[in-house]
Parts: C-alpha cells; structure tokens; sequence
C-alpha cells in the first residue's frame, strides 16, 4: 500500500490519478487532497475516498467547502490558501505527492513536499523548468525520488530502465502537433480560441491544450527533460509524431533506438511513477499495432511553431530564462484564452518579454531569484500586450 497527496486532484492529472486509486484500492491510498475552486468535485472526492486533510488554494472558498462536507462523520482536516495546499504536499503520513497543479503555481508546493522528504510523481513540468537549478539540489539534499508522470518523460524514463550509466546518446521527444498541425501556417493569424482547443489526440486542460498548439509544450518538455536527464540541448530532439502512439525515444551510444509505445492514455505514466520499479498488470485495451495503422514521423515546421525556439534558446540561456520564458508564455495563454490576443501574439509577447529582461538573467540563481523573475516577467508580459494593442500591432482585440 503506497500512501499519496494529491495537488491539483480536480483536474486532469488529479482525477486520472484517483480513477487509478479506485481501481487498486488494495495498492494506493489517497490520503490528502488539494484543490483549486473547484468545490463541488472536491466534496465529491472527500467523500469518496476519505483523506484525512484537503485544501483549497482559495481561501474564500473555505467556508463553501466546509458548508458542502458538513454533514460527515468523520471529516478531513480542511485548510485554505497557499499555505493549505504546502501543508497537504508536506502532510506527514503520505510517502509519495502527485504534482498534478498547472503551471508555475505548483513549483512552492512541490519545494515543500520536497523539503519533507516525499517521493514526487512529476506532473507538473514547470516547476523543473523554472526552477530546475534550485529544485535538483533539494533532490539530492533530501534524498527523495523524482519520477516523471507526463508521458514523454515517463516513455523516456521507462526506455532508460537497464541502460547503464553514460549510456544515453540522444533524446527524441514526439509531438502530437497539436490542433493545428495540417493548417497551413499562413491561415493561423485568423484561428480562434475554440479551434485552438481541439486536440486531435489528447483530452487535457485548456492552457495545455494551448501550449500543445503553439508547440511551446514540447519546447518547455525540452527544458524539463535536460534537467530531468542531464544531456544538453543539442541532444533533445523534436519530432512531429500525429498518431501519439510512440511517446518518445532515447538513442543510445551504439545507436540503438528505444521506444515506449501505448495508447493516448495519461493513466498509464501516472500509474508507472506511484508503482516503480513494479510493474502492475491492469484490464485497460493493449495496443493492437495493426489496430493503430501506420506510425508517421516528420519534422516541426520552426516558422509555423516559434515557440518551440524560443523554449531552446531560454534553455541554453539557462539561469533564470526559463522561468521568464515560461511565465510570458502563462500570461499569453491567459490572453488569448480571454480573446484579447490572437494566436500569434503568443509567441510575439513572448519574444519581446525574455528580450527585455535578457540582460537582467542570473545565471546561477536562488529560489528567490526564480520568484523575482517570475514576477517580472508577468508584469512586463502585460506591459508588452499594452504596448501592442495601442500601437494597434495585434491581430485579434
């Protein structure tokens, strides 16, 4: 029986993994939850799998919490805030924390179950991204396991299983394309945030489903995986894989290609980080390869997708760039996503912002220079939208 915490537990990566607690019950136990204002699904959860502490991050939340689980016997301890989620990440009875939380907001929760000693089950790629320089040396400090729950570097991790010490060549990361990867690129200007939102294979949150449009996902999964990995840029590749049945690939020194290949099913990683080294045999469809049809490969179009650039050259800039580069991109998202940018704003207001704070990068940072950046970077994010829209250089207000 493995006992875990569960931050973001209403969204994509929270529900999945407690779809898998419910179905091994005789394996897993959830036994604190973190929530955002979702309160309705989080009563749901409290009383379906009795945690004995739950939070929301909105503290004007709480008393709709405390109002909504009124009537149980034995309630959870409940906490609202950002201290309320740190303490359901640090909860002293859990062993292992699924960092399941969108964007940078999970990194502080994730340096608190961290510095308590829990294993992470990595969901929450931005917190190695912004952070990775400050958040591998609390790794190595606490003695803690970082396992990758996101299914490239999960297929990377699984692939590297008995390949021994030195003996990784290259790193081939495989890419959906996202909603638009058949559009011609000169028709993006005039896309819309509903379009955007179809992901031909997968079924996630919309700032994701965003980011796998725009390519930046695979940009920031670059960044996460030379921390996670240890190999340098020109040793991460990209590949536009639109079946999503291979997951990724590693080369190795005698240029051997290993692959970890499955249905789009987001289960599969999460279920592998909270059981390794073991295997569980599960019910779910195995993958029929005459089923899947033919597997095709081809490569990113870098003027359809600058984001996937624009993550390379903030890795190589390392320091506090990544953090920039990825809180521009949050707040780009969050623009167009409310119609107030369109698509290719994107990837203008993030060019323009890590421009400008360029000369201001620390390359060895702290952890309050990483929370300094990311301030920065999301005030100057807004300043740059400003700029645009009165010079009227915006394709969509």
């Amino acid at each position: 029986m493995k006992v875990i915490s569960i931050l973001g537990s209403t969204g994509s990566i929270g529900t999945q993994t407690l779809d898998i607690v419910a179905q091994y019950p005789d394996q897993f136990q959830a036994i604190a939850l973190a929530a955002g204002n979702n309160i309705e699904l989080l009563a749901k959860q409290i009383r379906q799998f009795k945690p004995e502490i739950a939070a929301t991050y909105y503290e004007e939340k709480l008393p709709e919490l405390r109002a909504a689980i009124a009537d149980l016997e034995n309630p959870p301890i409940i906490l609202a805030g950002a201290e309320g989620v740190a303490e359901v990440a640090r909860y002293s009875k859990s062993q292992t924390v699924v960092t399941g939380i969108v964007g940078y907001a999970g990194l502080l929760p994730t340096i608190a179950a961290i510095e308590a000693g829990k294993d992470i089950a990595l969901a929450n790629k931005e917190t190695l991204i912004a952070a990775g320089p400050v958040v591998l040396p609390l790794i190595e400090k606490h003695g803690v396991k970082l396992l990758p729950a996101d299914s490239e570097h999960s297929a990377i991790f699984q692939c590297l299983q008995g390949v021994p010490e030195g003996g990784l060549r290259r790193i081939i990361l495989t890419a959906s394309g996202g909603a638009f990867r058949d559009l011609p690129a000169e028709k993006l200007s005039t896309v819309k945030v509903a379009d955007a939102l179809k992901h031909p294979n997968w079924s996630m949150g919309q700032k994701i489903t965003i980011d796998s449009a725009t390519l930046m996902n695979k940009g920031l999964e670059v960044i996460e995986a030379h921390y996670l990995f240890g190999l340098d840029y020109d040793r991460i590749d990209i590949v536009i894989h639109p079946q999503s049945i291979i997951h990724s690939l590693i080369e190795v020194q005698d240029t051997s290609v290993l692959a970890q290949l499955g249905w789009p099913d987001m289960r599969l990683p999460l279920l592998y980080s909270l059981s390794w080294p073991e295997r569980i045999r599960t019910d779910w469809e195995q993958l029929d390869l005459v089923k899947s049809g033919n597997l095709t490969f081809k490569e990113p179009d870098r003027q359809k997708y600058p984001c996937m650039e624009l993550a390379y050259a903030a890795g190589r800039a390392g320091g506090c760039m990544p953090a920039i580069l990825n809180a521009a991109n949050e707040e780009a998202v969050a623009l167009f996503l409310a119609e107030k940018i369109g698509f290719l704003d994107i990837p203008r207001i993030i060019e323009k912002v890590c421009d400008r704070l360029s000369s201001q990068n620390k390359t060895n940072p702290a952890l309050e220079d990483i929370v300094a950046a990311d301030r920065q970077a999301r005030q100057t994010s807004l300043q740059v939208n400003r700029e645009l829209d009165s010079q009227g250089q915006l394709f969509c207000v």
